[in-house]
C-alpha cells in the first residue's frame, strides 16, 4: 500500500472524527486541508484527494473552491460516487438551477464509491 493511499485513509478516519468533535470542527477542517494540499502537490491528479478536498470545502461553505476541485476529478476522468453526489450538493448550495445537477445525481446512481473518498454533509433546512 503506497503512502499516500495511507494518507488518504487517515484523512478519511480524521474526516468521520469531526462529527464527534465539533467544537473543534474548524481545526480538523483546516487539518484536512493542509493534508490534502501536501498529497496534491505530491499527486497533482489524484482524484481521491480532489473529491475529499472538494467535499471538505463545501462543509465550510467554500462552494466555489469545492467545484474548482471537483470539476479538476471530473475533468481526469474520476467515476467515483461521491464526486457525482458532492457536485450535486455543491450545486445545490449554490442556487444552481436543478437540471445543473440532476444529471449528476443520475450519475451517481451507475457508480460506486471509491473507499478514500467521502461525500460532503448535506442539510436542505441549513443554507
Amino acid at each position: 500500500m503506497s503512502s499516500i493511499t495511507l494518507r488518504l485513509e487517515n484523512v478519511k478516519k480524521l474526516q468521520a472524527k469531526r462529527w464527534e468533535n465539533e467544537d473543534h470542527w474548524d481545526t480538523l477542517n483546516d487539518l484536512l486541508v493542509k493534508e490534502l494540499d501536501e498529497i496534491l502537490l505530491i499527486e497533482p491528479k489524484n482524484t481521491a484527494a480532489l473529491i475529499s478536498i472538494g467535499a471538505v470545502y463545501s462543509d465550510m461553505g467554500e462552494n466555489e473552491k469545492a467545484l474548482a476541485y471537483l470539476k479538476m476529478a471530473l475533468d481526469l476522468g474520476s467515476k467515483d460516487k461521491n464526486l457525482f453526489v458532492n457536485l450535486t450538493i455543491v450545486l445545490i448550495y449554490m442556487e444552481k438551477h436543478q437540471e445543473e445537477y440532476l444529471e449528476y445525481l443520475e450519475e451517481a446512481e451507475d457508480t460506486i464509491e471509491d473507499p478514500l473518498t467521502f461525500k460532503a454533509y448535506f442539510d436542505p433546512q441549513s443554507r
